[in-house]
């Protein structure tokens, strides 16, 4: 009898209150199951070995976060005072989506996962995209209800003969955008998959990879099964994670 795929499921480390605590979003977890049993993987002081937990995983789901990856990692600028960070969750992230990748390991990455994905491979990023000539305001409005922050607010233009075209995706859709950061230099290897109006990359993939690896800037796993595009990311990984899943018990 087969097993139900083991999802890993990134956290964040951060002080709530006096106590340093590990959270990731339930939004992520609920999502996550979709694709099997989510596991979450804490941000330790002292990270784990990628290789010990890729050989219990059938999936990871690189989560979006408040914080932003360090830019010593990029080699950008330092950060704007007041910049939230997660080393904790870089260490365990940068060489965890490098151990995946190259294990075949499926991986779905959002938001803050998306920018993890392109640093872990050697691309670097935009610390504030609002700030640029010519870019999009792409974060969410803080006054507003979670309904009005999650809602669509900007297209996304695919580009033909890749992953998001392969999925029967339309031209063209409407995504949440919530973010600061952005990509700046695309990683060696790297496709970009999507595109917003001001030409900010939207999405990308890993041609020739051995596995699944997918990374969105936008936010699928809000109410994913209500939204037809989330729902068809959610279940091409699904797919990759279940057929991840079986040749394992099969070798």
């Amino acid at each position: 009898m087969s097993r139900l795929p083991l999802i890993g499921v990134t956290a964040c480390r951060q002080m709530l209150g006096k106590y340093s605590s590990h959270t990731v979003g339930d939004k992520y977890v609920e999502a996550a199951a979709h694709a099997g049993v989510p596991v979450v993987l804490p941000a330790l002081s002292t990270p784990s070995d990628p290789r010990q937990l890729l050989q219990s995983l059938d999936g990871i789901l690189f989560t979006g976060s408040p914080s932003n990856v360090e830019p010593y990692h990029y080699q950008g600028a330092a950060s704007v005072e007041g910049t939230q960070h997660d080393p904790d969750r870089d260490r365990l992230t940068l060489p965890l989506l490098r151990a995946a990748i190259d294990q075949g390991v499926p991986v779905l990455c959002i938001c803050r996962g998306f920018q993890e994905l392109n640093v872990s491979l050697g691309g670097t990023l935009h610390q504030r995209v609002q700030d640029l000539p010519g870019y999009l305001d792409h974060r969410e409005p803080k006054t507003e209800s979670l309904a009005e922050q999650y809602a669509p607010v900007h297209g996304v233009k695919v580009q033909d003969g890749g992953v998001l075209h392969s999925l029967g995706l339309d031209t063209e859709f409407q995504v949440n955008s919530l973010h600061s950061q952005g990509i700046d230099r695309l990683a060696p290897g790297l496709r970009a998959e999507a595109l917003a109006p001001d030409g900010l990359i939207e999405a990308v993939s890993l041609p020739g990879a051995r596995g699944f690896v997918l990374g969105v800037q936008w936010h699928p796993e809000w109410r994913f099964a209500e939204n037809p595009v989330s729902l068809r990311l959610f279940d091409a990984f699904r797919d990759a994670c279940q057929a991840y899943a079986k040749a394992r018990q099969s070798a």
